[in-house]
């Protein structure tokens, strides 16, 4: 047990560097100059991202078929269904995303560069939360009721508020930013933040 515990461990490790290691090339190599992303290197990247994806899917099917014999063909048809159930909801975000960068009037060179450091930030308070509550349920059983309950009433909410618009000049998030931090007019090249007047100030 004990072993088999080491060795998942290992291969989770082994797979978060994997996936640190190429968003760090994508943003410090192949996009470490800003530029406007064209249709054909879109294509390209997307390529990229799912043949690794889809590599991946094999490696799982050889290692549960050689761990588990006859297991191989269930859990790559798991990760393959996941894959295209996050795939298609992603299609969601890209309108998000392009609402907000028409409402912040994001330069199309810098949009690579925004969803980058987005979705790094997306993933860490992922992990954040998730680590938040597998303490929470261990210690409090109950606290299953609770989420369950805030799934239902997010889910009537959604339902019930699916033709409004968003405005992200309303973001009660948003608004407590500007009024933590100022931030500047325009934009100042690729950078988050400047010093202006020995203060320090967010680009928008």
């Amino acid at each position: 047990m004990q072993a088999y515990l080491e060795n998942q461990v290992l291969i989770y490790f082994v797979f978060n560097v994997f996936i640190l290691c190429m968003l760090a090339l994508d943003l410090g190599v192949f996009h470490r100059k800003s530029h406007v992303i064209s249709v054909r290197e879109s294509l390209i990247w997307t390529g990229v991202w799912i043949a690794l994806a889809l590599l991946f899917n094999i490696l799982i099917y050889y290692r549960y078929e050689f761990l588990y014999p006859g297991k191989g063909t269930e859990a790559a048809l798991q990760y393959l269904t996941g894959y295209l159930i996050e795939k298609s909801l992603s299609i969601d975000n890209v309108f998000v995303f392009l609402l907000l960068f028409t409402f912040f009037k994001v330069p199309s060179e810098y949009q690579h560069r925004v969803l980058f450091w987005g979705i790094i930030g997306a993933l860490l308070f992922r992990a954040v939360f998730i680590a938040l509550g597998a303490v929470l349920i261990a210690r409090f059983h109950w606290i299953f009721y609770f989420f369950g309950a805030l799934l239902i009433f997010t889910g009537i909410k959604m339902a019930l508020g699916k033709d409004r618009t968003i405005n992200p000049e309303k973001n009660p998030v948003l608004r407590l930013f500007r009024k933590i931090m100022p931030v500047t007019a325009e934009y100042h090249g690729p950078r988050f933040f400047i010093r202006e007047d020995s203060l320090l100030k967010a680009t928008p």
